[in-house]
């Protein structure tokens, strides 16, 4: 069964036969995410019952965040994940002034109670929620033996004695440890998007580009890469280098764009939907004087990328 997607806070119960549900942000489904809603599908299969989640876009760290938030996941991957996870049905509430005023009580009402049938509510330790964020998990289980679910805390998860979370992933992939970031998520760090003409820069250079516009997406990472891309439901295995930035040096642009050369490869990718996946980071973006500066450093950083994925140098001609 497909999953079903909710947007709105009022309405019809989505689970009129009761629902097991886990409520959080959910950036980048990591391995604590992993967890809860591994253990929401598990106990809504044995009781016959709805498993479900409440997430919430934009982010409330994003929304009440005077400067943009770098996001691990779009929304869009963010419920691929949980139908991958097995949920049947996900309330993506839009966090918004109208959210915000609702008090923690009324969240609990209207709801957990009215909108998604709650049996069980299940919810990281730290999880806060409602006007003023008074809602806690202590009013949680108050409230539900009133209303008729029970509340769950899972403990968080640790991996090498390192608590999983969104914010210590996003710090370890701004810091190019992408090796230690993708035990935390679970998978290496991918950025998925289609392919949209440039300016066919790259090409006039010899290094064609696929690219990827993030547009209000803002990306925990920047700089020069090694990478692997996969086309279409492809795995991430053809090797390559990408820029991920402003591009200082040539027609800079006002939203970061992911600009991927793949190596040794002829294909038109226009139109198509790739991924790339972060290896290892070679350096941070920066101006050049002009573009034969720029293409030699392009050249080298090719050369770096080819090692960094254990291929052979490239052969210059004496």
């Amino acid at each position: 069964m497909a999953l079903r997607l909710f947007r709105d806070s009022s309405g019809p119960s989505i689970a009129p036969g009761g629902s097991i549900v886990a409520i959080g942000a959910f950036d980048g489904l990591h391995r604590g995410h992993q967890s809860l809603l591994g253990t929401v599908h598990g106990r809504a299969v044995a009781q016959g019952i709805s498993a479900a989640a409440i997430s919430f876009e934009p982010l409330p760290r994003a929304f009440f965040s005077p400067q943009p938030l770098p996001r691990l996941s779009t929304m869009r991957e963010k419920v691929q994940g949980m139908q991958a996870a097995g949920l049947d049905a996900v309330l993506m509430l839009r966090f918004n002034q109208k959210l915000t005023a609702m008090s923690a009580e009324d969240f609990i009402r209207n709801i957990l109670v009215g909108r998604i049938n709650a049996r069980e509510v299940w919810v990281g330790g730290d999880f806060r929620f409602g006007h003023g964020r008074r809602g806690d998990f202590a009013m949680l289980e108050t409230m539900g033996k009133q209303l008729g679910f029970t509340a769950h805390a899972l403990p968080p998860v640790q991996i090498d004695e390192v608590r999983v979370s969104s914010s210590r992933v996003r710090a370890l992939l701004a810091e190019g440890r992408f090796a230690e970031a993708a035990p935390l998520l679970g998978r290496p760090f991918v950025i998925e998007g289609h392919v949209e003409h440039g300016n066919k820069l790259g090409r006039t250079l010899g290094f064609p580009t696929a690219n990827i516009h993030l547009r209000k997406r803002v990306s925990p990472i920047q700089g020069i890469f090694s990478v692997r891309i996969g086309v279409g439901e492809g795995p991430c295995s053809w090797p390559g280098v990408a820029s991920l930035g402003v591009r200082p040096t040539v027609n800079s642009v006002a939203e970061p764009l992911l600009e991927a050369h793949l190596f040794d490869f002829a294909g038109d990718l226009y139109g198509r939907r790739i991924a790339v996946e972060f290896v290892t980071k070679l350096r941070d973006e920066q101006k050049f004087a002009d573009l034969d500066t720029l293409t030699a450093q392009m050249k080298l950083d090719e050369t770096h990328a080819r090692q960094a994925l254990g291929m052979n140098p490239i052969l210059v001609d004496a």
